[in-house]
């Protein structure tokens, strides 16, 4: 199942650079691109219930 295994590889590091640049896009700080890139995919859920759905503060 090795195409599997590049399938979910992908979609890890697509998750990684979404979050750096949506994070570079809101806070323009190299330290936080670095934070939400090692958090990837949290961030990018974070970002789309606070902004997006207005759900979360």
């Amino acid at each position: 199942m090795k195409g599997g295994r590049a399938v979910v590889k992908a979609g890890i590091s697509f998750g990684s650079a979404l979050a750096m640049v949506i994070s570079w896009t809101a806070n323009k700080s190299l330290l936080w691109v670095i934070v939400h890139g090692l958090l990837s995919w949290v961030y990018v859920a974070y970002y789309a219930l606070r902004y997006q759905y207005g759900i979360i503060g």
